[in-house]
């Protein structure tokens, strides 16, 4: 028995609904496409920050979700900035149910020339009024990168694996596809 070989279960194995589970699947190789460069952005102040416009993302969650809402969960001030924490729901166009992500978001406070926002007097007017949306812009970004690439999730991450279809699943949903036509 000790010398004996287990064969490890595919998750085709272990699930009860294979189609289910590709469709799953296919959404999560959507989700994994890159973004089209030309949406992709150069970050003005963060020297090799690339990042994808808030319209884009908002297209995105509109095409591929169709419904979704921004709830604000929490916001604060920290330090020289504000921060802001959001959850992205979203109804799964596969299972047509109801689900969220968290993002969190921080802007600092625009100050006056070369002076420090530790003294209030070198706040700019509006400063609050420009921070918290930037935040809250910001955190449904970061909430909507759990999707995957093409919401910009591997953006500025050197190591990243491709993502790649199950292909037991493919396979065992063909199969289970013409058994049920015999």
């Amino acid at each position: 028995m000790a010398n004996e070989i287990v064969k490890v279960p595919t998750l085709a194995d272990l699930t009860s609904n294979v189609e289910l589970a590709y469709k799953n699947d296919a959404l999560n190789s959507l989700l994994n496409q890159q973004p089209p460069e030309s949406w992709v952005k150069e970050h003005p102040y963060i020297k090799n920050y690339k990042y994808l416009p808030i319209d884009k993302t908002e297209h995105l969650l509109r095409k591929i979700f169709k419904e979704y809402r921004i709830e604000i969960t929490g916001q604060g001030v920290a330090f020289n900035g504000v921060w802001v924490t959001v959850r992205v729901h979203f109804v799964s166009p596969v299972s047509g149910e109801w689900s969220y992500h968290d993002g969190i978001g921080a802007s600092q406070l625009q100050t006056k020339k070369d002076t420090s926002p530790a003294d209030l007097m070198n706040i700019n007017n509006g400063a609050l009024q420009m921070a918290f949306p930037n935040a809250k812009t910001i955190a449904i970004k970061d909430a909507c990168d759990m999707f995957g690439s093409l919401f910009g999730a591997n953006l500025n991450r050197r190591d990243v694996l491709e993502y790649k279809m199950d292909e037991n699943l493919f396979k065992k949903t063909n199969k289970e596809k013409l058994d049920g036509n015999n």
